[in-house]
This record gives structure tokens, sequence and C-alpha cells, in this order.
């Protein structure tokens, strides 16, 4: 049997090869085997039927096993030539077949393709890296905006708190009455300061 692995045939046939001829050597070995058997029964129901026959059933099994020897002597080296013809010429795939699966190995790539792929991959990885920041900031500035979106709401809900106290003491118009709060509070501000400029005058004359 042949030492080759021929493993890219095993790829594309699902099986070695070797184990293919194996199968077959050892199908014909064992039908020649059952052939000489059926020879050895047909010779014993013939001997059988011959009358003052010196030949004994012993003497026949050592005849069969003689003749299964030389045939199988034979039979071996007729196999091993059709074993090499299966192997170099049927079961074997040329050194310039590629399988379909391989076809990207068929174009080979030259040094300044290699850089050329290595420096797009350097690129994407910055690009990468640049989107990775991106979305990091995005993220911090999203948190922002719900911190900023939950004060404000608390703001909301202080303004709706104040509205319903205004309402509860007879204040229709919230709105109004914190302009109105707000223009008192001025007013009140300039009194002040009127009043404390004119005791600083009173204090210097």
């Amino acid at each position: 049997m042949s030492v080759d692995p021929m493993t890219y045939e095993a790829q594309f046939f699902g099986f070695t090869p070797q184990t293919c001829m194996l199968r077959i050597y050892i199908a014909f070995q064992d039908y020649l085997f059952e052939v000489m058997q059926a020879v050895e029964q047909v010779i014993l129901k013939k001997l059988d039927g011959t009358p003052d026959c010196d030949i004994s059933p012993v003497q026949i099994r050592k005849c069969t096993e003689k003749f299964l020897c030389f045939m199988k002597g034979h039979f071996d080296n007729l196999f091993s030539k059709m074993e090499q013809l299966f192997l170099q010429l049927i079961l074997r795939i040329p050194s310039n077949i590629l399988l379909p699966e391989d076809k990207c190995k068929e174009t080979p790539y030259s040094e300044e393709d290699f850089q050329h792929l290595q420096k797009e991959i350097e690129q994407l990885q910055e690009k990468y890296k640049t989107e990775l920041c991106t979305k990091q900031a995005l993220l911090a500035e999203l948190e922002e905006q719900k911190i900023v979106q939950a004060k404000l709401k608390q703001t909301l809900t202080f303004f709706d708190e104040l509205h319903n106290v205004g309402r509860d003491h007879g204040t229709s118009d919230f709105r109004e009455s914190l302009v109105s709060l707000v223009q008192n509070s001025r007013k009140l501000q300039n009194i002040r300061d009127n009043v404390e400029k004119e005791s600083k005058r009173l204090k210097i004359s």
C-alpha cells in the first residue's frame, strides 16, 4: 500500500485513496476465498460420487490451500500494479488543480500588496478608535443631558407647586404674580438705596 498521505485528495473525496484501495483489496480477497471454498465443495461432491477414489478430503483441503496461496500471490502482484495506476492516474488531484475552497490561494500576494493591506488594517484600527472615542463622548453628553433634564424637571415641579400655592391663595395667574413680585422687589431695592443715600447725606451735614 502507498505511504503518501494524499491529504489534498482526502479533502476532495472525503476519504483517503489508500483507504479506498484497501477496501477494494479486502473485497477481492474475500471473494477469492469464497470462490475457493465453493470450488472445494464441488470437488468433494464429485469425489463422493466416484467409487474407489483414493483422494481424501484432507488432501483436497491441502491442494485447495496450495492453489489459494498461488492465486493470492498472483493477485497481490496484480493488485499492487492496479493500486499504483489508481493512485497515480485516477484518485490523484494534479498539482496544477486547486479545489474551489482554495481558489483564494491561486493569486499570490507580493510584498507591496502585503504592505498595502497592512496599511489598510492600521487605518481601520485608527478609524475604530476614533469612532469608539466619539461614542464615549456621545454617551457622556447623553448622561449630562439626563442630569440637566432631571434638574429641569425638578424646576418645573417647583414652579407647578408655586402655581398651586398661588391658586390656593386666590392668585389666578402665576406668571403675572411672579412679574409683579419681581417689580415690587426692584421697587423695594430702589427705596432701600434712596434711604441709604439720604442717611449718608444727613450724617455728612
